[in-house]
């Protein structure tokens, strides 16, 4: 990767097809809602070197990574490997995180180690809501300890998700498990694992701040809204104090990194700390570099 030539780096995109693999059947509805709820401008699902292909073509790089919910959702994983495989011969552009259920306990912590020696893997996504979790229960740490020992990153979903929106019971997801105060007990437990706080936290955006200014491993990443939509606290902690925890993402293919980017520069951010929040901030927490 030359980073010299990249000028942004995304640091939140999904895995969303696996090569010549339809999703099992229900994951079709689930889809059609989100559809509704994000209003996205396409209907296409990409595979990762679709996605290659989109960034290289804008000079970006991003992390790409699939969600491991099949214990709560019934629906099959994506299989990390695929992801990783995919990932390593798109290196110019890709970074590759991986996604394990806590609840697979020692195997999971196993699998995690694995990928992190053979594939490469620099993080992990959780996704509280759709794996049905609280990110402080003990019987994830098993998990966290090999990711920390591993120098990987811990990235978790937090506030609100479009997952399951609208849906009869919102498909059984329960947004309290993605409180980023949940997090708050991770960061202390594992204060050197580097950790980071997906989206605008809604309705928890206060809690967020609070930790990622609290804890020095916690950052926090802007993906999954519309810039114009970000509240004005986030905006403010972003222009100062946590200029140098803020980190760029869109949440692709449901938002595109053309349409975030645009809307970002509309909004009130000071110049020097643009190229930190789109590039400079990953690439340190990454070490690309």
């Amino acid at each position: 990767m030359d980073l010299s030539k990249i000028v942004a780096i995304d640091i939140h995109t999904h895995a969303e097809e696996p090569c010549g693999t339809h999703a099992d059947d229900g994951y079709d509805a689930l889809q059609e809602a989100m559809k509704a709820y994000f209003k996205p401008k396409h209907n296409h699902r990409p595979t990762p070197h679709e996605t290659a292909a989109y960034y290289r073509e804008r000079n970006m790089a991003c992390v790409i990574f699939p969600v491991d919910a099949e214990r709560e959702t019934g629906f099959r994983r994506y299989k990390n490997e695929e992801v990783a495989e995919a990932a390593a011969a798109n290196s110019d552009v890709l970074i590759p995180f991986a996604s394990i259920d806590p609840a697979k306990g020692k195997l999971g912590a196993r699998e995690a180690r694995r990928l992190v020696r053979d594939f490469g893997i620099r993080g992990f996504k959780f996704h509280p809501t759709m794996q049905g979790f609280y990110p402080n229960d003990r019987s994830a740490y098993v998990l966290y300890e090999a990711i920390a020992e591993a120098g990987a990153v811990a990235l978790f979903h937090s506030g609100q998700t479009g997952v399951g929106s609208g849906m009869r019971g919102g498909n059984g997801m329960r947004l309290k498990y993605s409180n980023p105060m949940f997090i708050d007990d991770v960061a202390v437990d594992f204060p050197d694992m580097p950790i980071i706080l997906a989206h605008p936290s809604f309705p928890w955006q206060d809690e967020a701040l609070a930790v990622a200014t609290h804890k020095p491993n916690v950052y926090i990443d802007l993906s999954g809204w519309s810039p114009r939509f970000f509240p004005a606290n986030l905006v403010q902690y972003a222009n100062t104090v946590l200029k140098h925890k803020m980190l760029f993402g869109s949440d692709w293919p449901v938002i595109l990194p053309d349409r975030w980017i645009a809307d970002f520069e509309k909004i009130d951010i000071r110049p020097e700390v643009r190229p930190l929040i789109m590039k400079e901030n990953a690439i340190k927490l990454l070490k690309l570099a």
